[in-house]
């Protein structure tokens, strides 16, 4: 018997503990799905937020420790701006993204691994921590490929975002050049300083304490419809936005100077004056721009001032008209030029006026003075009959006693423009589909000596007659209607009336070499008998009175 109970009580002994481990292990068996399934979706949880924060620290640059490659820095860029991100940003965010979130992951497994085998007992724990490894493993198993889906979608999305951003670069770009077209500026602005065309100007950032300037401001990888300059202004890179508010600099390393407001919005137009040494160019193109400067019927002037220096510059002209007087003789240097917006025309206009030396009009090297020519299509010709012996032989003693010899041109017509045509043929230029305005200038003078009669009309046929008849131009006459496709001459006054007005013969003038060819022939009849001397009415037709420019 007590051998029996000594046996029970060995038994009991051995029972107990193999009944707690059964039931420890039961329980552990229990629970083991449940540890498994909570350590999984605790490490998915985690993975999935540690890596999300990754991508918007990564993008929003909020967390120093993720911008371990180095940023695009303007000082490093061809153009004084930020890459636009698509451009090469968006490649580098996801390069860090991959890296980082590979990193995060990794660092996010080892420590749930920790967690699982610290503080447990493999001898007493091992089912559960079998079960926190299993649902370790399950949470690896299923965020690799949600990550690696995830990245695969950032990839794809910085793909679509350069592709598309090239697209709209490249759409916006053609648009841009079809505006530059239909204003023909394709081949560039022109510069009134150096009068070199200009493909690319050079644009200021508008803001006043940066004044960086942009010399390639497209769409492109700067930025698609605005650029982001490197003081983190704003600017707009096509015509259609708005570049043309920006100040615009001449892109020739020799000039770099300021061109004039709003340059490449405006289809510009070049009209230069040629004419010897006081032929009266200066003078009559004052009379031009005080004629662009008249009020039209709403009180606003037909053109405004493209720039200050060419307002400042025609208030001294202005003052020299007012006084009847006689203004200095250009200088010898290649001179601004005179450029104002025609914004009132359809399609408005830039147009610069060329008042050059007369005596880069006579010798061959100073020729290139005449640059601008070569984006001309109309030429103003500024013929000085003063200049001309055979005029003084026309003159009677008292008729040479009422004109004052000084004032006449120093070089006659015929060498200044036998030698301008020669440069401007060299350059290129197609004079056979080019029109040539022949100024015959100082008419006033010739009213006073009474050689041109009050009857007739000034029209351009008379005027060619009374060069070729009276002062024996014939040759000069023939040769202008050789070169040029289309030639028209007037008899032109540059001073103001006993009102102030401009003489009336100089609007007539003006319109003509604003016109394009169409527009000036079917204006022909108008504007030949628009001007009578002094702007009386012809005798031969009381009927007819002066009449500006139709279209001034």
């Amino acid at each position: 018997m007590n051998a029996l109970e000594e046996l029970l009580t060995v038994f009991a002994e051995l029972l107990v503990p193999l009944v707690r481990v059964l039931a420890r292990l039961a329980v552990s068996l229990l629970l083991a799905p449940l540890v498994a399934a909570t350590r999984a979706l605790r490490l998915l949880e985690q993975q999935l937020r540690s890596c999300g924060r990754v991508l918007v620290d990564v993008l929003r640059r909020s967390d120093p420790q993720y911008q371990t490659l180095p940023l695009l820095r303007p000082q490093d860029e061809r153009q004084p701006a930020h890459r636009a991100y698509a451009f090469g940003p968006a490649r580098r965010d996801l390069r860090l993204v991959a890296a980082h979130g590979l990193r995060t992951h990794r660092r996010r497994t080892a420590d749930a691994l920790r967690a699982v085998t610290d503080g447990l007992r493999i001898d007493r724990d091992l089912v559960l921590a079998l079960a926190g490894c299993t649902g370790v493993a399950a949470a690896v198993l299923l965020t690799v490929p949600l990550l690696a889906g995830a990245l695969l979608v950032h990839a794809l999305v910085v793909l679509l975002l350069g592709a598309g951003a090239r697209l709209a670069a490249l759409v916006l770009a053609g648009l841009d050049r079809a505006a530059l077209t239909v204003r023909h500026l394709r081949q560039g602005v022109l510069c009134p300083h150096c009068f070199e065309r200009v493909r690319r100007p050079e644009y200021e950032c508008s803001r006043p304490t940066c004044r960086r300037r942009h010399s390639d401001l497209r769409p492109g990888r700067y930025g698609v419809l605005h650029r982001r300059c490197q003081c983190d202004e704003r600017l707009p890179t096509t015509l259609l936005a708005g570049r043309y508010r920006l100040p615009g600099y001449c892109g020739h390393a020799h000039c770099g100077r300021l061109l004039s407001t709003e340059t490449g919005r405006l289809a510009e137009h070049a009209l230069p004056l040629i004419g010897g040494r006081a032929a009266g160019k200066t003078q009559l193109m004052a009379a031009m721009l005080a004629v662009l400067q008249r009020p039209d019927p709403d009180g606003r002037a037909h053109a405004r001032f493209a720039d200050e220096e060419t307002a400042e510059r025609y208030r001294l002209q202005r003052e020299v008209l007012e006084i009847r007087g006689h203004p200095r003789s250009t200088p010898r240097a290649p001179h601004r030029a005179h450029s104002v917006l025609l914004d009132r025309d359809r399609p408005p206009r830039l147009l610069h006026l060329f008042d050059t030396a007369g005596e880069h009009f006579v010798n061959r090297e100073d020729t290139d003075a005449l640059r601008y020519a070569r984006a001309a299509r109309t030429f103003l010709f500024v013929l000085d009959p003063l200049a001309v012996p055979a005029f003084w032989d026309l003159l009677d003693p008292g008729q040479q006693a009422r004109l004052d010899r000084t004032l006449a041109s120093s070089v006659q017509p015929q060498p200044v423009f036998d030698q301008a045509v020669q440069a401007v043929v060299a350059m290129g230029v197609p004079l056979h589909r080019s029109r040539l305005a022949v100024a015959v200038s100082k008419t006033d003078l010739l009213d006073e000596a009474r050689l041109l009669g009050t009857g007739g009309g000034r029209d351009s046929d008379r005027a060619a007659r009374w060069l070729e008849r009276e002062l024996g131009l014939g040759n000069l006459v023939q040769a202008m209607r050789n070169e040029f496709g289309e030639v028209r001459f007037f008899f032109t006054a540059a001073v103001l009336t006993a009102d102030g007005s401009v003489h009336p013969s100089i609007a007539p003038l003006l319109d003509w070499c604003l016109a394009d060819g169409r527009r000036a022939r079917a204006r022909a009849r108008a504007a030949a008998a628009a001007v009578r001397p002094l702007g009386a009415p012809s005798a031969a037709d009381p009927d007819e009175r002066p009449a500006a420019s139709a279209s001034l």
